[in-house]
């Protein structure tokens, strides 16, 4: 005989509960922690853009309202100041000379290590993993320690106080942050890309070029201005290398604004100030893809 009672009905899942708020002390100290943690930014921001903000200010004052007090607003601002350190600085005189080496410390950079991390990044070769670390470890050596040893062999070759005595050094202290961002760049493109392009019959170098460099466009331009930014403001190496007043870059063109005993820091200031404006204006024109380059480039 054929049991023609229901089925007992499969067992209900039990109901979702409710969203359960949290409790008010947890509120509570999630709101405290990222009032804790939103006042410390606010105080590390200002203390890191006062120094700019008193350059700006110094810029448009007097000697007498510098040497006065530490108003950050000028009482009586004036473009005197401005005029007088344009005329005195000979401004493109010395930013021709930080613009040729600057422009070919980023070209050199951006060529060669590109090829570099492309090499790392894609192709196999003996010992790649060891060379690789040997160049992250170049992150932790100061530049200070090689700057005696560059000038030595600077002397040697003939270069020193030269442009390209500069520029050498500026393009090989680049070399472990370029290689390392660049590389996690290019990690980050698919590989079947490549093997699409390998069986069209593209070379290496058509790979690299057609699609590699278009897609890591980002970490490129991200790599460019982390170049351009510390090349066109250093100091140290090209103080002690160029001893020709008509080779001198606009950091080493400053000292020739103090003269005498008393300094103008009024005149040092708005020296600073048309020193630093044509990389902001670059650093703005570009923050987009430097932050997608960063984060791309970490992501890889």
């Amino acid at each position: 005989m054929v049991d023609l009672a229901p089925a007992p009905s499969a067992r209900k899942a039990p109901a979702s509960t409710p969203y359960a708020p949290k409790p008010w002390y947890t509120r509570l100290f999630n709101l405290s922690g990222k009032t804790v943690v939103g006042l410390v930014l606010g105080l590390y921001a200002v203390v890191s853009l006062y120094p700019f903000a008193y350059m700006v200010s110094a810029a448009f004052k007097t000697t007498d309202e510098v040497n006065a007090g530490n108003n950050l607003i000028p009482a009586n601002p004036t473009l005197d100041t401005l005029i007088d350190t344009w005329n005195r600085l000979h401004f493109f005189d010395y930013f021709l000379n930080s613009l040729w080496v600057t422009g070919a410390t980023t070209l050199g950079v951006i060529v060669i290590y590109s090829c570099a991390a492309y090499a790392f990044s894609v192709l196999r070769f003996r010992g790649k993993t060891l060379l690789f670390r040997l160049f992250l470890v170049l992150l932790f050596v100061p530049g200070v320690v090689t700057l005696l040893p560059v000038v030595m062999l600077e002397n040697e070759m003939g270069i020193l106080g030269t442009h390209l005595g500069l520029i050498l050094p500026f393009i090989n202290g680049s070399a472990p942050l370029a290689i390392l961002l660049l590389t996690n760049a290019f990690n980050a493109v698919p590989g079947d890309l490549r093997e699409a392009a390998r069986v069209d019959g593209a070379g290496e170098l058509r790979i690299f070029s057609r699609i590699y460099l278009p897609l890591a466009r980002p970490a490129l331009i991200t790599i460019a201005l982390l170049t351009a930014i510390p090349t066109w403001n250093e100091y140290q190496l090209t103080r002690v290398s160029l001893n020709d007043p008509t080779r001198y870059t606009l950091p080493i063109a400053l000292q020739s604004l103090q003269q005498g005993d008393t300094v103008q820091y009024n005149t040092l200031m708005a020296a600073a100030l048309i020193v630093v404006i044509p990389i902001i204006i670059l650093f703005f024109s570009l923050q987009r893809y430097f932050v997608n380059g960063l984060v791309g480039a970490v992501k890889g």
